[in-house]
């Protein structure tokens, strides 16, 4: 059954290839790195189609370098929210890989379950149910980065929005079309402020946010890149801090900061990687129960994390 399920659902390595994509990546280093990226992600999602126990998954992916690792999870997780689509008579693999073994992962594998979006025809069974209540906006942010990754030239350049999306979604699609851009622009900051300026004014907030996030949890970028970037984000400096602190978090949770990310906490925060994280923890911690239809609790989290840094960071 594994072979059979790699046969009928495997993504060939290739398709991480920038060149394969059509990204334009002056930068060899970038290149590199995005597509080292693609790779982890990619054998993430093969082990997982390869395997009947989700529980195998962390010993499968024990080789992938540490700093990418998380990549490979998000992988795995689009793998097991597929198989659950198409084998709903089984037991569910992604509620139980992000419990068990995705646990210290949960936010890059709540994103790779949102890529199953953009890969079946209707509306997976999941999304905002049978998940956690907070992250489970990060599905529609994984299905944002899927749209812009492989078809940047509708959602990109000519902003195309899936019809299939309704209120808050538009906004955490927008999240993850933002992350996206780190790799269509192949990491070349001008080129992603000037992507961001073509749309509409009420999508750029969101953007922004996750450009920051992408570039501080993905990278590369040298002090100079992410010092431009922060200027060229002008007024949405919070939002592009906020898509930092998130990147933190979700590397400290795992277990797996890099000095990259120290980095950018740094320059487009005015933190320390430990003060990112803990800054996502206190807002998270004084938010109320409950959502509301127009603003749930994750994004009340969001622009609490963004109003502590328009007030209590330097700009």
């Amino acid at each position: 059954m594994a072979r059979v399920r790699c046969s009928l659902l495997g993504i060939s390595l290739a398709e991480a290839s920038c060149l394969r994509r059509g990204f334009i990546v002056t930068d060899v280093v970038a290149r590199q790195r995005l597509e080292q990226i693609g790779r982890a992600f990619l054998t993430g999602y093969r082990h997982a189609l390869e395997c009947d126990d989700v529980n195998a998954v962390p010993d499968r992916l024990a080789a992938i370098p540490r700093e990418l690792v998380g990549f490979a999870f998000e992988g795995a997780a689009m793998a097991f929210a597929i198989l659950d689509e198409l084998t709903p008579w089984s037991s569910p693999r992604l509620r139980t890989y992000i419990a068990r073994p995705a646990a210290a992962h949960t936010y890059m594998a709540h994103v790779g379950a949102g890529w199953v979006m953009g890969r079946l025809p209707w509306r997976p069974r999941y999304t905002r149910s049978g998940l956690d209540s907070l992250l489970a906006w990060l599905t529609f942010d994984g299905y944002g980065f899927h749209e812009g990754f492989f078809h940047w030239q509708q959602t990109v350049r000519r902003q195309y929005v899936p019809s299939r999306l309704r209120g808050y979604e538009l906004r955490a699609f927008d999240q993850g079309l933002g992350r996206s851009l780190w790799f269509v622009e192949g990491c070349d900051v001008d080129r992603i402020a000037h992507a961001v300026g073509d749309f509409a004014d009420h999508r750029k907030a969101d953007l922004w946010s996750g450009v920051g996030l992408a570039c501080t949890y993905a990278g590369p970028a040298t002090s100079i890149h992410m010092d431009t970037l922060r200027k060229l984000a002008g007024e949405y400096q919070p939002q592009l801090a906020q898509g930092a602190v998130f990147a933190a978090k979700a590397r400290l949770r795992a277990g797996n900061p890099s000095p990259h990310t120290e980095l950018a906490c740094n320059r487009l925060c005015s933190l320390s990687l430990p003060e990112a994280g803990a800054l996502a923890d206190s807002t998270l911690a004084g938010l109320a129960r409950g959502d509301e239809p127009s603003r749930p609790r994750y994004q009340v989290w969001r622009e609490e994390i963004e109003a502590r840094i328009a007030h209590e960071v330097p700009v």
